[in-house]
Parts: structure tokens; sequence; C-alpha cells
């Protein structure tokens, strides 16, 4: 069991590394897999075949060093639990977390500037024809802005009873397609006006249908509409990039968690033991691979087992 959260953290802790390298999505970035490697060491041998850097190994088990509070301080602030066992991996995860965090500020911002340069757009060129405080709208409504060139009209005869749009390729118009398809035997037959059917067709229209308060039109601003299109687009790749963000922060605080409960199992228990081995040390590295210049890097751990159990 010891062993399997062991493989798991060190897992989540790769999968972590290149989670953030794909969320940016602005360079390309080679992810070279991390390696692992076991060495088996006879008890009486500990200390004498492996280099220093693996014996002191950031797993060593001491039970002095490991409170048991380690693993949910690193849950609320990762890295914390790491530092206070005295691990330096510890910077790590507090790195980790305030590039994400930083990340993820500059990505949300990035997603409300989209979208007050859209609404901004949508307000001085497509609503600007039609006067009146023109109030501002849901995200749905702008969406709808970007399918359609026109609103259209609320209210096709002012005066009297209400008269839906009937051009469908209008945003009203369409709306009111749907309450006949809906609604009447025959879209292209009206029923009385005053019977059931013909009531709940313009009840679907009025719940749907855009105010006059609202009302748009693209027409002859082909340009506007395809640089509002183009906004709206990045406003949703850079709001989804602040989800994602929020994801990895999530997985940060996940693997800090669960890399901090191992290492207190380890140092209080001295280890997994497997077939009469247990594991005395782990010890990660990263080192470049191939030209320096080319800035590629593998991580590497080592992990010593030893005969017997302490």
């Amino acid at each position: 069991m010891r062993r399997g959260f062991l493989t798991m953290s060190t897992g989540l802790f790769v999968m972590l590394t290149a989670a953030v390298a794909l969320a940016q999505a602005q360079s390309p970035v080679a992810l070279q897999a991390a390696t692992m490697r076991s060495e088996l060491v006879p008890h009486d041998r500990r200390g004498s075949g492996l280099p220093s850097v693996i014996e002191r190994g950031w797993l060593a088990p001491s039970s002095e060093r490991a409170p048991w509070w380690a693993p949910v301080l690193s849950g609320l602030i990762p890295g914390a639990g790491q530092f206070a066992m005295g691990q330096q991996r510890s910077v790590g995860f507090l790195v980790a977390e305030g590039y994400l965090i930083i990340q993820q500020v500059r990505a949300r911002r990035d997603a409300n500037g989209d979208r007050d340069a859209y609404r901004a757009l949508a307000f001085d060129v497509a609503r600007q024809p039609f006067g009146g405080d023109r109030p501002r709208g849901s995200w749905d409504y702008y969406e709808s802005m970007e399918k359609y060139l026109e609103s259209g009209a609320y209210d096709r005869i002012p005066g009297g009873s209400l008269d839906p749009e009937t051009d469908e390729t209008t945003y009203n118009g369409a709306r009111w397609l749907l309450a006949r398809e809906t609604y009447w035997l025959n879209p292209a037959v009206a029923p009385a006006v005053g019977s059931p059917e013909y009531q709940r067709a313009l009840a679907f229209y009025q719940s749907r249908a855009v105010r006059p308060a609202y009302q748009w039109s693209w027409r002859d601003a082909q340009l506007e509409r395809d640089v509002f299109a183009q906004t709206i687009a990045s406003a949703n790749r850079s709001g989804q990039r602040a989800v994602n963000y929020v994801g990895l922060i999530g997985a940060n605080h996940l693997v800090s968690l669960i890399d901090a409960y191992v290492s207190v199992r380890v140092r209080r228990f001295g280890g997994a033991g497997v077939l009469g081995l247990s594991m005395e040390s782990v010890h990660t590295v990263v080192e470049t691979v191939g030209d320096p210049l080319a800035g590629r890097r593998q991580v590497r751990t080592a992990i010593r087992l030893v005969h017997g159990r302490r």
C-alpha cells in the first residue's frame, strides 16, 4: 500500500509538470518522460555503493522530522509540509503554486478585457442605430449577435396586438419559426389568434425574442462583425485557460498532500516492505539532456531498498 502511494505521488508530480507546459500553448515544449531506477543494496553495505546525494535522500526515515500534520499543511499550502520535514523539493511546490496563480490571474484578466472589448464593439456599432439606453446583455445575448446578422424587430407592426418578426434570417424571426413549429400543427398555417395553439406560440416568442432595447444589426459592418467574433473567441480561450489553471492549482495541492503523506508514512514506519526489502530513501533530480543550449530536461528518481525493516 505504501509503495502504491509512492508511485501515485511520483506519477502525479510528473503529470502536473506536463500539464503546466500544455496549458501555456504559447511555444513548443519538449517533455521527456521521467525515468526511475531502483537499486537493491544489502543492509550491511548501506552508504558504500551509492552517490552521497542519494545517501541524503529526501525520504530518509526520520520519525523526528515527520510530523503527522505535514500532509494537512501541504494540502493547504503546497510545499509547506515538505518544508517542515526539511525537504528541498518544498521549493518546487511553492514555485509551481505561485506560477499557476499568476497565470490564472493573467488568463482571467485577459478574458475580462476581451469581454469588455466585444461588448463595447456591439454597443458602438451593431446597437448604435437603435439608440436608447442599450443595457448590457447576458452572454447568450452576445453569442446570438455573433450568429445572426440582425436581431429583427420585436413587434413588426407597432400598435395593437403583438406581431412577431417573420424574417426567418433574423434572430427574432428564427424564434417565431421555432414557436410555430413547436405549437402549430402546420407552421405555415396560422390558427385563430385567440386559439390556445396561437397563444402558446406567442408566449414562447415573447419569452425568447430580443426586445427593442437590445436590437442590433451588423448590416454594412462586416469588418466590425468579424472583429467581434474574433474577440469573443479570444475571450473564450482565455476563460478556458483560467479554468484549466484552477484545476492545475488544485492538482498541485493534491500532489503536495499525497507526497507529504507518503514521506510521513515512510519516515515513521520504515518504508514499504517488499520481499524482505525496505525502502530506505528516494531522491529525485532534474538533469540536462543533450546540448545544454537546447533546454531539454529529464526527471530521474533513485530508490534505495535495503534488506530488513527497521
